[in-house]
């Protein structure tokens, strides 16, 4: 039986941090879908329909719509979001939960085996972590506890504490680096029955950031997203998924 792959979320599971030469983003996803057809030997059908910057009514509706439509039906879905939500000031987490237990029961309803993922946890070097990381551990508390309800494959990268050190993360400190999403991949493809060994980097010599990096980091990374705040834009406007039909891995 052929495996249909269909990934939804935000820049997470779009590959953002994971930059390929020519300025593509890969990302986990993609490496899981070339990972399954490696260790099945089956054909792989993959489609991406991961926006960068997404809430997670947007994926859970919108994306959601438009992976089950994909013709062939997929056999396999991949659900992760609530990472912007969280970084937003009022965000309702309870609100997240349902919108996760909908996406689960239409899966369900629609026969696709569903695999749920927490991101991983940025909070270390942000500014704001812990609130981020408090409302993090909230959401995937709740999100594992509908995994288990459920009898759902979780791969929970939040508790991850490997993945927090900063040989897994890019400059811009939100988004994982090529290592990052190797990681989670090598983590979702065990999870689906696959066994290979956690994909792991040298941990990083201990040292302080210089006042000077701190200034530069702020300048361009922060500022930028205090502005898009500021005037209602989010990195994903303009953008659709970039595998919005079926390719082979």
């Amino acid at each position: 039986m052929d495996v249909r792959y269909v990934a939804i979320g935000d820049s997470f599971t779009e590959g953002v941090g994971d930059e390929l030469a020519d300025g593509t983003s890969r990302g986990w996803a993609d490496l899981v879908a070339s990972g399954l057809a490696s260790a099945t030997g089956e054909t792989v059908r993959y489609a991406n329909l991961a926006v960068r910057g997404r809430l997670l009514e947007p994926i859970a509706t919108t994306q959601l719509d438009a992976a089950l439509a994909l013709s062939p039906a997929p056999t396999l879905l991949s659900f992760n979001g609530g990472g912007n939500d969280m970084m937003r000031a009022g965000v309702d987490l309870a609100g997240l939960v349902r919108l996760t237990e909908r996406v689960i029961l239409r899966c369900a309803d629609a026969g696709v085996r569903l695999v749920l993922l927490s991101g991983a946890d940025p909070s270390d070097r942000l500014p704001f972590g812990r609130m981020i990381r408090r409302r993090g551990t909230e959401l995937t508390v709740a999100v594992a506890r509908l995994a288990a309800r459920h009898d759902l494959v979780f791969v929970d990268m939040f508790n991850d504490r490997e993945i927090r050190g900063p040989g897994y993360w890019s400059p811009d400190r939100l988004h994982l680096n090529s290592d990052g999403h190797r990681r989670v991949a090598s983590r979702v493809l065990a999870a689906l029955g696959h066994p290979v060994t956690a994909h792991e980097v040298a941990p990083a010599p201990p040292g302080r950031r210089s006042v000077l990096e701190e200034a530069r980091y702020y300048r361009e990374h922060v500022l930028p997203w205090l502005n898009r705040r500021v005037r209602g834009r989010s990195s994903g406007d303009e953008r659709t998924g970039k595998h919005p039909a079926w390719v082979m891995p």
